[in-house]
């Protein structure tokens, strides 16, 4: 069988291995690197730079353990720049290796897909190919939405891809947008020194989880003073040779020497053949069934271009999905346990239903809540801002779950296996957690549920 996968993101990459493991002949088709916007413009690089920002807090803090360094940190932004780039790089070769070593063919180009057996990849210099197929798979991700009125130059109004490799550490930012790219954005520049303005419609920061969770991360963004504007939108921008002129709908204005728009993400499905083939699509997204199957039989879609969580994990599990598919095998994805992850200081991760849509859907649950504050680790390590969150419906079952701290995003995942396997506070606080640890924030949480905290005051 052959399959064709349009575009080496996180899912058309795993999809591609996927089926090469299966025994399938597999072409990848991408103009640019494998690993699309995460591994090239997001996920990764952002988190190679919020490791320097974080190496910064512990010089500061390094006193505070009896370490004595020294007031005078120097930080060198190209080095910080070029850390990223290697890391980036390596791991682009690793996938090029594992393509390789899957005998993957590799072609460079755009990818239009013309019917289901055929796929024409124009390359660079126009030269044209056509590519034969059996199933052909869909992953050709995101880009950064720019609404028409802002002024968008890529110098002083920029989104996320060109804030990645910025020279200069710039003096001043205003950052439209309070969602994930916009508060990782933000406070990791902060902590290089730059002054950071962060506006947001909605009435608090991550206005897609609960405003409990999204407070916690606002208290640490004051104390960096990081100032944040919400319930306020961006009415008028203006460039200028000093840099970006802003006009608020509240009436205030900003100044700054840079504007990230950082507002969403829109599936790019640019010269794709989409209309042509006659793909089902609602408010600019492929529509597919639990098999990932498009509404054109053998022509799969996955990851950004489907309305389903714009995350790299969702996008690799779709395209493990879609593969299965089409070999004749069976495998699904449960979208009532995808994690959601921020990479800031605190760091905060949450999976399952919020408490807001909960109570939208008129669905009675519990709550069980512990601060890591209350940890021997916790103290030890220095890393006391923070709180568990869980949520059972009225059967035990754990439906939703938030982490607001140290190492949030790794301590998920007992709670997304929960969510996931439908199991009950009282079966997982039952398993014994380790001591001194972090993950025992968990445990009280879950024994919060029924009122049996231990430590809880």
């Amino acid at each position: 069988m052959k399959i064709v996968v349009v575009g080496a993101g996180p899912g058309g990459y795993v999809a591609a291995i996927k089926a090469a493991l299966l025994g399938a002949e597999v072409t990848v088709i991408e103009k640019y690197k494998p690993g699309g916007t995460c591994l090239n413009w997001g996920c990764i690089p952002t988190k190679s730079l919020l490791a320097a920002s974080e190496r910064i807090d512990m010089v500061k803090e390094a006193e505070d353990f009896g370490v004595e360094i020294g007031s005078d940190i120097k930080v060198d932004f190209n080095k910080i720049i070029d850390r990223k780039n290697k890391i980036v790089t390596n791991l682009v070769k690793g996938i090029e290796h594992l393509f390789a070593q899957k005998k993957i063919t590799v072609v460079k180009g755009h990818g239009k897909i013309l019917s289901s057996t055929e796929v024409l990849v124009t390359d660079e210099d126009n030269n044209t190919q056509t590519i034969p197929a059996d199933k052909i798979i869909i992953a050709t991700g995101s880009a950064p939405i720019v609404p028409p009125m802002f002024p968008y130059d890529k110098t002083k109004v920029i989104t996320s891809d060109e804030a990645m490799n910025l020279t200069e550490i710039p003096k001043s930012m205003i950052i439209v947008g309070g969602g994930v790219i916009g508060c990782e954005f933000g406070q990791f520049y902060r902590k290089l020194g730059t002054e950071i303005t962060i506006v947001e419609m909605a009435d608090h920061l991550l206005p897609f989880e609960d405003d409990d969770v999204a407070k916690q991360l606002a208290r640490s963004f004051k104390k960096d003073k990081i100032k944040v504007m919400t319930s306020d939108s961006i009415t008028k921008v203006e460039v200028n040779d000093n840099g970006v002129t802003a006009e608020l709908g509240s009436g205030k204005s900003l100044t700054a020497e840079l504007m990230i728009v950082s507002v969403g993400r829109r599936p790019y499905l640019d010269n794709l053949g989409v209309e042509e083939l006659g793909l089902a699509s609602e408010r600019g997204k492929l529509i597919v069934d639990e098999n990932m199957m498009t509404n054109v039989d053998g022509i799969y879609a996955i990851g950004d271009v489907i309305n389903s969580p714009m995350l790299a994990h969702v996008a690799s599990k779709e395209g493990l999905v879609a593969v299965d598919h089409a070999v004749g095998k069976k495998s699904s994805v449960n979208y009532d346990a995808v994690p959601r992850c921020v990479y800031t200081d605190p760091e905060v991760a949450a999976v399952g239903k919020t408490e807001r849509e909960l109570t939208e859907k008129g669905i009675a649950y519990h709550v069980g809540s512990f601060e890591f504050r209350g940890l021997g680790k916790a103290q030890a390590i220095g890393k006391l801002q923070g709180s568990v969150k869980v949520l059972t419906d009225d059967n035990d079952v754990i439906v939703g779950a938030s982490v607001v701290g140290p190492h949030a995003t790794d301590l998920l995942t007992e709670l997304t296996l929960a969510v996931h396997l439908k199991l009950t506070a009282a079966q997982v606080g039952d398993v014994i957690h380790p001591h001194p640890t972090l993950s025992e924030a968990l445990m009280e949480a879950l024994h919060d549920v029924h009122g049996q905290c231990v430590h809880k005051v």
